[in-house]
């Protein structure tokens, strides 16, 4: 019996692509890539393999992500700091040690708490990449806990002289 040979491709845009003579990844080394662009901070090193992927995902104290869901199934194990938000309408609270469960298709959001950043191992089939799409249907960007927002530049004045020197 012939087995099918890994596909170089990989559904994450960025993502490392198992096999082919490799058969370990230090994750946290792994280029990062964005894991929720549109929705959330996460970012981190993945790995994809022929059916699933893994990534070793960072999210900043106070940042996450909004209300996504994707079609497949995920883990997410919290390897550092607290997980809270909801999944399926199911209140998470997640520190480090914690398995959460995100059924295929299930609306979920989860944010780092103020405390410190969270490292998390997120587990997906590869019936698509690690990229969702946020419930409201835009991806306007992430969510942040108050005083956790990004700093905004002030604008520069129209009109006001330029200095030369």
């Amino acid at each position: 019996m012939a087995t099918a040979k890994p596909s170089a491709k990989t559904k994450t845009a960025g993502a490392v692509k198992g096999g082919r003579g490799t058969y370990q990844y230090n994750l946290s080394r792994v280029k990062k890539v964005p894991a929720g662009t549109g929705y959330s901070t996460a970012h981190g090193g993945v790995v994809e393999g022929d059916r699933m992927l893994v990534g070793w995902i960072h999210k900043a104290r106070g940042t996450g992500s909004r209300m996504h869901a994707h079609p497949n199934e995920q883990f997410n194990y919290v390897v550092q700091g607290t997980l809270k938000g909801s999944v399926n309408g199911k209140r998470v609270v997640a520190p480090a040690g914690t398995l959460i469960y995100i059924p295929a298709n299930a609306p979920h959001t989860l944010v780092s708490t103020p405390d410190e950043d969270v490292i998390f191992i997120a587990i997906k089939d590869l019936s698509h990449g690690i990229i969702g799409m946020a419930v409201d249907g835009t991806m306007a960007g992430p969510a942040y806990l108050k005083g956790y927002e990004p700093k905004q530049r002030p604008a520069a004045k129209r009109g006001a002289p330029r200095s030369r020197a």
